[in-house]
């Protein structure tokens, strides 16, 4: 029998890796701004085109490549970072494994540029799906451009598996910002389409965070910080009263490398105990400085999942800190101990002798006595009032008229007697009808009945708003500023009146008559998830989600207690939809039990 083993060729090799490495632009983005980082730029410039489908290209002033290795760069497992296996529990730079370059050099058409400090010339690669077109000496600025264009071109069903522009843009724009929040100390730009979406300059932490997510963030923020001998804990926690239903604004960094840990976001949930309410998430930015030898960064290809070696140890540390902060900047109860400054005796009373208040006694006074004058010496005031035996009379109630009200029996029992719908558990509404009984759920109902007027006011007619007294602002970060822009005309013809849209906050000076004002911050930031996790390509599946979105936020929820009228008019608005069985996300609005199906329940 033939041998059937053999060694696949680098291209498909490289391609698979690619597959680990690559799962959409983001992940480019990810490796070429960890690559700049690690080459020691102090400014480094992002820019895309159609959401890096077309165009992903970094640009960065460090240390620059040699000639030799600009090419050994993009071959398989060439690193700079590792020599032998034990550099692997000491690493401190962000790519070392050496796949990179060399998995999105397989998959798409790449330019290199890069020059060190003391070359006259850099050298300039250009490679298509891991074949090498040209290199030469070319003149360039010091540090190192990459330009990858035409993503995925050679595989085309992974190029099919790609999100819409808007999704695969949000996930390019998650890893700029958690490559930005991690490197305080480096200037970073973003353009996506020849717009500038970010132009964050060298600060600290906090300018960098505000600088993120807008200036109302700074207002929020509440320091932790703590050192012990297995990690040092630095960064940011938001007050309670800030967290958000959305669970976006988390972040953890390790050695300054962005990571996901389910055991430490358990660990900062559970320090805001009792102080969240139900459904809402902290916003957290938390720094851990650990020893290399700790962790293992290695068991996942985008390192973004850490092995500690005392995690337990680590999660305690890190609930006590965030409750202690919480405490000590008065955002949670405490019990505090120490003295305070508001019980030491005021200056100008210190060496003052205290003097015994005198008490002067009215040894005549007789409350049942009746007084026309009162003694000279009582330093007291009483009116004269009459003999206290004249409080107490006799009081003839045969002579006392009362009002009274007739109470009509029927007042209660014949609005039961005409009503059509009764209402089970706050949930459903029942409702006879020739065949049966059909059951109606009051909140997968109500979606329905707000998604097709909503969808009617989007695309048909204006809808009615109500004018606020004071405008609210909205804080908001320059991405999801962007997303307002982009649906700023359709959330007008849902009935949100806007006086202006700033670079990190929004001022809403109408909403729709549905809505109350407390609702406005919950349902844009739902809005905007929505749309951000779900909208394909099309215009109007952009409005349907709103539509969904809105209708979602605003339907009448389980538990809700409604009167006859309100059930009346939600079986009937229910019935005049256009497709009443379904609410916008498929789901069954009601289900109908025939008499026959009733009568087999008694004839067992």
């Amino acid at each position: 029998m033939s041998d059937i083993i053999q060694l696949l060729p680098d291209h498909v090799a490289n391609q698979i890796a690619a597959g680990e490495v690559v799962q959409r632009p983001a992940s480019v983005v990810k490796e070429l701004l960890e690559n700049a980082i690690d080459a020691s730029a102090t400014n480094i410039k992002l820019i895309i085109k159609e959401a890096g489908k077309t165009l992903v290209q970094v640009i960065d002033n460090g240390k620059g490549m040699s000639q030799t290795d600009a090419r050994l760069s993009f071959e398989r497992h060439a690193t700079s970072k590792i020599k032998k296996a034990e550099d692997l529990f000491n690493l401190q730079t962000k790519g070392f494994r050496g796949e990179a370059l060399a998995s999105i050099a397989a998959i798409a058409h790449v330019d290199l540029k890069t020059k060190q400090e003391n070359s006259e010339l850099g050298s300039y690669i250009k490679i298509e799906g891991s074949k090498v077109i040209s290199q030469e000496n070319i003149g360039t600025s010091i540090g190192t451009s990459i330009a990858v264009k035409n993503l995925f071109y050679n595989i085309p069903a992974r190029r099919n598996f790609l999100k819409s522009n808007t999704i695969e843009t949000r996930h390019i724009v998650n890893e700029f910002q958690r490559v930005a929040l991690a490197h305080p100390s480096i200037s970073f730009s973003f353009y996506h389409n020849e717009n500038e979406i970010y132009n964050l300059v060298a600060s600290n932490l906090r300018k960098r965070i505000v600088a993120i997510f807008g200036k109302k963030t700074n207002e929020k923020l509440v320091p932790i910080k703590e050192v012990t001998d297995i990690v040092e804990i630095n960064g940011y926690v938001a007050k309670p009263e800030f967290a958000k239903k959305k669970r976006g604004e988390q972040f953890f960094f390790v050695n300054d490398r962005f990571i996901k840990n389910a055991y430490l976001n358990h660990a900062v949930t559970s320090a805001f105990e009792s102080l969240l309410s139900n459904g809402f998430h902290p916003t957290y930015f938390l720094y851990l400085t650990v020893p290399t030898k700790s962790i293992d960064i290695n068991i996942h290809p985008t390192k973004t999942e850490i092995k500690f070696e005392d995690e337990k140890t680590l999660y305690a540390i890190l609930r006590s800190t965030i409750k202690h902060s919480l405490g000590q900047y008065n955002v949670a109860p405490v019990l505090d101990f120490e003295r305070s400054a508001s019980f030491d005796t005021p200056y100008e009373f210190k060496n003052k002798k205290s003097t015994t208040p005198s008490i002067n006694v009215d040894q005549n006074f007789n409350p049942f006595k009746a007084e026309t004058q009162k003694p000279l010496n009582s330093p007291f005031k009483k009116e004269t009032s009459a003999q206290w035996e004249s409080l107490y009379t006799e009081i003839d109630l045969d002579k006392i008229e009362v009002k009274s009200e007739t109470i009509n029996p029927s007042m209660f029992s014949e609005e039961k007697q005409n009503s059509k719908t009764y209402q089970v558990h706050n949930k459903y509404i029942v409702s006879s009808i020739k065949s049966g009984i059909v059951y109606i759920n009051q909140n997968l109902a109500h979606q329905r009945i707000l998604y097709e007027e909503f969808l009617e006011n989007i695309t048909v007619k204006d809808a009615m708003s109500q004018q606020l007294l004071f405008p609210l602002e909205i804080s908001f970060n320059k991405s999801d500023i962007e997303l307002i822009k982009d649906i700023k005309e359709d959330l007008e013809n849902v009935g949100f009146l806007f006086d202006k849209i700033l670079d990190d906050t929004i001022v809403v000076k109408g909403m729709p008559v549905t809505i109350v004002e407390s609702q406005i911050t919950i349902i844009i930031e739902q809005l905007l998830e929505d749309i951000k996790n779900d909208i394909p390509d099309a215009s109007f599946s952009q409005l349907d989600i709103m539509a969904k979105s809105l209708a979602k936020s605003l339907a009448i929820k389980t538990g809700s207690k409604l009167d006859l009228k309100e059930q009346e008019e939600l079986v009937n608005k229910l019935f005049s939809c256009k497709q009443p069985d379904l609410s916008p996300f498929r789901k069954t609005t009601f289900v109908t039990i025939n008499i026959d199906e009733i009568d087999k329940k008694f004839n067992n």
